[in-house]
C-alpha cells in the first residue's frame, strides 16, 4: 500500500548535517496497525509526516499504489493527504469557535459534496465516536477524551485508507487514554483502515500488530 525506499530528510544545523530520517525502509500494508515508537528527537514525527505527505524526503521514494508521491506535484500530494489520509493530533488541532460537527465537516469543504450532505457525514462520523450527542458543544464544552474523538471523527470524513495519528493518548489520562486507542483499535478491525501510531506509550504499542522502532532516524 505504502512503501518507503531509502528516504531521507536532512536539515543543516551550524553547518551539520543531521539526519532526521537516514535512508529508511519500510513497508505499510493494507489494514495494518503499526506503532512507530523511539526517544524524543528520534525521527518518528518525521517518518509519520512523510508517510502522509505532510513532508517529503530529500532522497528515497514514497511508493503509494506504486506512484512516487515525492515527486509529484503539489495538486496531486494535496489530494493523496485529503482523500487517503486522516490525521490525528495530540493537541487536538479544533477550531475554538467551530462546534464539534463543524469541526468534523472541515475535510469535507473541498468534497465536491453539498453542505447538507458534509453535515449528514459529519454526524455519522461524530455517531461513530459515541459522540452523537455532542453535536453542537464547542471544543471548550468537551473533555479531553471527547475533545479526541472528535479529531478522530474528523479523520475519518473523508473514508481515508491510512489514519496517522501522532501520540493520540498523550495529552489525556490513563483511562481516556486505554478507550481512545480501544477505538482506533475497533476502526482499524471492524472497517479495515490501516493505523500508523507515533506512540511513547509502551501500553500503546502493545496494542499494535507491529511494532517500529526508529532511534537516530534509523529503523533498528
Amino acid at each position: 500500500m505504502i512503501e518507503l525506499k531509502g528516504a531521507t530528510k536532512m536539515y543543516e544545523l551550524g553547518g551539520e548535517k543531521i539526519y532526521a530520517l537516514d535512508h529508511v525502509d519500510l513497508k505499510v500494508d493494507k489494514g495494518d496497525f503499526i506503532a512507530i515508537v523511539g526517544p524524543s528527537g528520534s525521527g518518528k514525527s518525521t517518518l509519520a509526516n512523510i508517510i502522509g505527505g505532510l513532508d517529503v524526503p530529500d532522497e528515497g521514494e514514497v511508493l503509494v499504489d506504486d506512484v512516487n508521491i515525492a515527486k509529484v506535484n503539489d495538486a496531486t500530494i494535496s489530494n493523496y493527504r485529503n482523500k487517503k489520509i486522516g490525521f490525528i493530533f495530540q493537541s487536538f488541532n479544533l477550531q475554538p469557535t467551530y462546534t464539534a460537527l463543524e469541526n468534523v465537516m472541515i475535510p469535507l469543504i473541498f468534497s465536491g459534496i453539498s453542505l447538507s450532505q458534509r453535515k449528514k457525514r459529519a454526524f455519522e462520523c461524530l455517531k461513530a465516536v459515541g459522540l452523537e450527542d455532542r453535536v453542537s458543544h464547542m471544543p471548550n464544552q468537551l473533555s479531553g477524551g471527547q475533545r479526541q474523538r472528535v479529531c478522530i471523527a474528523r479523520a475519518l470524513a473523508n473514508n481515508p485508507e491510512v489514519i496517522i495519528a501522532d501520540e493520540p493518548t498523550g495529552n489525556l489520562d490513563s483511562k481516556k487514554g486505554i478507550e481512545i486507542v480501544e477505538l482506533l483499535k475497533e476502526l482499524n478491525q471492524k472497517s479495515g483502515i490501516t493505523l500508523v501510531v507515533i506512540t511513547h506509550d509502551p501500553g500503546v504499542a502493545r496494542q499494535a500488530k507491529r511494532v517500529v522502532e526508529i532511534k537516530d532516524g534509523r529503523i533498528r
